[in-house]
């Protein structure tokens, strides 16, 4: 009777396991998207598009800021750069791992961008990013919270 009952139970267990795996890679898929949007946004210069990705009550740390910034203040390196003629020209994302809990995730990646002053001059510049998101009542992902870094020296 129990060498029935773990033949039944376990390929339920499998297909369990298999639903939940696949359910997560879905969620993860939906957030690596959120995060070529955003640089997409960053790239066509849609800071309305770029500010939709972001909670109300966002708080994170960017590299280009000395004190963790609110989400009034998200666009501020965009336009810093945009206000003096320059523009992203083209990114790159290393997407390292996705994480989903429940309604929370983390995203981490490197990215690797070049920027185009007013002269035509380029310059490249590589990032460290985490991203913490939360998907609302609607279903929507959201940033709520995060911070970047430069590269090291050594790539990583």
């Amino acid at each position: 009777m129990n060498r029935i009952r773990l033949a039944v139970v376990l390929p339920l267990l499998l297909v369990s396991s298999l639903c939940l795996a696949q359910q997560n890679k879905t969620k993860e898929d939906a957030l690596w998207a959120r995060e070529i949007a955003y640089w997409n946004y960053v790239q066509n210069n849609d800071l309305d598009g770029y500010r939709a990705l972001w909670r109300e009550d966002f708080l994170g740390w960017p590299n280009v800021s000395p004190e963790p910034a609110r989400k009034s203040h998200i666009t501020d390196w965009i336009t810093s750069r945009t206000s003096k003629g320059e523009h992203l020209k083209s990114h790159t994302l290393e997407r390292l791992t996705v994480q989903v809990s429940g309604d929370l995730a983390t995203t981490t990646y490197r990215t690797h961008v070049i920027w185009v002053n007013k002269e035509g001059a380029e310059q490249a510049e590589n990032s460290r990013i985490l991203h913490t998101w939360h998907r609302e009542s609607d279903g929507t992902w959201r940033i709520f919270s995060g911070m970047s870094a430069p590269v090291h020296a050594d790539g990583h």
